[in-house]
């Protein structure tokens, strides 16, 4: 009975579609935001906060911010979702330009 729970699982976690979109990193008691964008919004959070954790994240001023905050002080919140169908053949290019988009209207650095 394990087995076939752990095969309808994996199963499962196959048939997910990805959904790409537009992330935002805040930090309230600095003031800052990061927006960043992801073929996988659903996943990037894991990929940052393990990054952000072993204190070798990219993002300098992420980093300083969750060394000096902690996991507590920084906020994640999924800005905007999209179905990769909608995104082909120019993912990137679009992404991008919902970023910048976002980082406009929130004043934010982006990722």
């Amino acid at each position: 009975m394990l087995m076939d729970a752990r095969k309808a699982a994996v199963d499962a976690y196959k048939e997910q579609k990805t959904l790409a979109g537009i992330y935002a990193v805040r930090c309230p008691a600095i003031g800052a935001c990061w927006v960043g964008r992801a073929p996988n919004v659903m996943t990037i959070q894991n990929q940052l906060w393990f990054a952000l954790k072993l204190g070798s994240s990219p993002f300098r001023a992420l980093q300083a911010a969750w060394t000096a905050q902690g996991p507590e002080g920084l906020y994640f919140e999924v800005l905007e979702k999209i179905a990769a169908e909608e995104l082909q053949p120019f993912r990137d290019q679009a992404l991008k330009a919902r970023q910048q988009v976002w980082c406009e209207r929130l004043g934010a650095v982006a990722l």
